[in-house]
């Protein structure tokens, strides 16, 4: 048997365990040099005293960036069709897409009770200032039928350009189940997008090799930004100061919401490890690395590439990881579906409107809908925030306008969060399917040759 690079034989040989790489050599070193340098140099060097070095940051951040979105739409669509037509079983498909959907639903139920809880134990905007004629410019919500709406793919081109995920996802879906249903004819097309699937991984590897770089970019962006100053009672606070205050103004909503998804981490995701039997420790070593990324990009989608390499080579095939994270990424976004809930309650806090305990399960129950509507639309959030606030008569604009100032920071703990939560839901998954622990495709596809696998 051929032992695959990266799979779940990683680290063997025929004869035996290879010798261990030098620490120095630790991809998870490097992003952690990274994110260090790029506090350092971001609060040394801030924007508006080193515009260029701030824009020489934006630059590493956004090309890295901008190098993952090219990997994402080739992956996702060579990655679903080829795993569906593989599994050959629509019933199957199905199936596994029910208990995707169960899934999700519940945890991030769990998800809205907690950030109700700790925004109201903790309450974190009972100290915050909330001006009332301050305004941010957002894009309109969106409906229940718009959501709905938006996961029918009309135009794969335009979809793939403006970074739209699930209606990607269901046109590789349903590409995949009609190539199941063609026969010999089909035989080609499955072998022309297993290539794909393996050149997009490879491809995948090379960009990954630049993650302390782009890690290193975004971090000095932001840093930057915030080391530009901020008014402080009359005077503009620059550099460190600045950052440390505006830190300080906002601690308690910041702290709250890292607390929460600690919550979320310990009681809901730790349980649910075991009730599957997924080994905890192998779990966050394989998950650590594309958790770092979103962390650092405070984005979950720049991770998404890597996070897929890093579930298969956990264990879970890779028809399964292709289909149950992509669609994660619009119905199982755990982080952000708790911070919707404790940003609203800030934001009431704040305006001295206290929610009774029917109001805030009125919310919560808005929040189970909207939510699904956070893929595609930018600053998505902020979008569902300020619209539900207004249903509920508070000000939702005011609000976002408040956040705002460290919803950056914020982002990045829910993001990791999002994208940890999609991971362990492809391994719960592929553990209900009695499928965890298969070999990687690569090595079945080697025992069964490609022209075999559409019946």
């Amino acid at each position: 048997m051929k032992i695959e690079e990266g799979g779940p034989y990683r680290g063997a040989t025929v004869a035996g365990a290879t010798p261990a790489r030098p620490w120095w050599r630790s991809s998870t070193l490097h992003i952690f040099v990274g994110l260090l340098l790029g506090v350092l140099l971001g609060g040394v060097l801030p924007q508006d005293e080193h515009p260029q070095a701030f824009l020489f940051f934006q630059f590493l951040s956004k090309a890295f960036i901008a190098l993952i979105k090219s990997v994402i739409v080739p992956i996702l669509v060579s990655t679903i069709v080829v795993g569906i037509a593989q599994t050959g079983d629509l019933k199957a498909v199905g199936r596994m897409g029910l208990k995707a959907i169960v899934y999700f639903e519940v945890v991030t139920t769990i998800a809205l009770f907690l950030g109700l809880l700790v925004a109201n134990w903790w309450q974190p905007g009972a100290d915050l200032p909330l001006k009332a004629d301050a305004h941010v410019q957002l894009a309109s919500p969106k409906t229940g039928w718009d959501t709905a709406l938006h996961a029918f793919p009309s135009n794969l081109i335009k979809h793939a350009a403006e970074g739209d995920i699930l209606p990607v996802v269901i046109f590789a879906s349903l590409f995949g189940v009609a190539l199941t249903q063609v026969g010999e004819r089909g035989k080609p097309v499955l072998a022309f997008f297993e290539g794909v699937a393996q050149v997009m991984f490879k491809y995948t590897g090379m960009v990954m090799k630049l993650t302390p770089l782009g890690v290193f970019g975004a971090m000095a962006y932001n840093v930057s930004h915030m080391a530009a100053g901020h008014p402080v009672g009359g005077v503009v606070m620059k550099g460190w100061p600045a950052v440390f205050h505006l830190l300080k103004s906002y601690s308690v909503l910041v702290a709250s919401l890292y607390f929460a998804l600690g919550l979320l981490l310990v009681l809901v995701f730790l349980p649910v490890m075991g009730l599957a039997r997924i080994p905890i420790r192998r779990f966050f070593a394989h998950i650590k690395d594309p958790a770092i990324t979103a962390f650092s990009t405070a984005s979950s989608e720049a991770a998404l590439p890597k996070l897929l390499q890093e579930m298969e080579a956990f264990g879970v095939p890779r028809r399964v990881a292709s289909f149950v994270i992509p669609a994660g990424y619009s119905f199982n976004l755990d982080g952000s579906t708790l911070y919707l809930v404790l940003a609203s309650m800030t934001i009431a806090q704040a305006a001295g409107k206290p929610m009774s305990i029917a109001q805030q399960i009125a919310m919560m129950l808005t929040f189970m809908l909207t939510s699904k509507g956070v893929a595609g639309v930018p600053r998505a959030t902020l979008v569902i925030i300020a619209g539900t606030c207004g249903s509920f008569g508070l000000p939702g604009e005011a609000g976002v306008a408040m956040i705002l100032a460290v919803d950056e920071i914020m982002d990045m703990a829910r993001s990791a969060l999002n994208l940890t939560g999609n991971g362990l839901a492809a391994c719960v998954i592929a553990r209900w399917e009695g499928v965890f622990g298969e070999p990687p495709a690569a090595a079945t596809t080697e025992q069964q040759p490609v022209a075999d696998v559409v019946q």
